[in-house]
């Protein structure tokens, strides 16, 4: 079953989601202005995360080479910087190709749900896809995002304003959580993780 938005609000106030905006945000200050942003905080039946503004890395062409998942090889990304206007602080993702952002808030997920993160459609009219996401019963971090621009423009990825909708899924408790099976991605910190085996 999908959980709603007081079940979300009940559970981030036990430390499910941290920080956590118990109503959805569409405006904020920004430099003594009053500006619009992409919306975050509770929504109907999810949660709209944030993207950091501490790190975002693009994947870069490297002569010669092939990325393996089994070995992957951190010179394939290079970060990019954060750009800052009236319209706020923002990451700018080239036109046909692939990055890696964190989210801002921290997640702990209890051991009877299984969180997936879809991409929002603000995002999606601009032709940024994000990757579904998910995380698993038991996992504790900060989600490391992924997202293409299949368009053939450059787009701005606005840091500390929603990117992604979380929904959470409840099933019967699970007998191995990503918690006591120590999966390989737990605990991630505030930075991009790269893929591991």
């Amino acid at each position: 079953m999908i959980k709603n938005d007081a079940w979300i609000n009940a559970m981030a106030t036990e430390g499910m989601i941290s920080p956590f905006e118990p109503a959805l945000v569409r405006r904020m200050d920004w430099n003594g202005t009053n500006v619009p942003v992409i919306s975050y905080g509770l929504s109907s039946f999810g949660y709209d995360i944030r993207l950091s503004p501490k790190e975002f890395r693009i994947f870069r062409h490297v002569p010669g080479t092939v990325i393996d998942p089994k070995h992957f090889n951190p010179e394939n990304l290079e970060p990019t910087k954060l750009r800052t206007d009236d319209n706020g602080s923002y990451f700018i993702l080239p036109a046909h190709s692939y990055g890696l952002g964190v989210a801002l808030e921290r997640l702990a997920i209890p051991d009877n749900i299984t969180t997936i993160c879809i991409g929002k459609s603000t995002y999606a009219r601009c032709g940024i896809i994000a990757n579904l996401t998910p995380a698993e019963a038991g996992w504790r971090g900060y989600l490391t995002l992924e997202f293409s621009n299949s368009s053939s423009a450059d787009c701005r990825i606005y840091a500390s304003e929603g990117v992604v909708q979380l929904l959470f899924l409840e099933g019967d408790p699970c007998q191995v959580s990503y918690e006591t099976r120590r999966g390989k991605y737990q605990d991630q910190p505030e930075m991009v993780t790269l893929a591991k085996v």
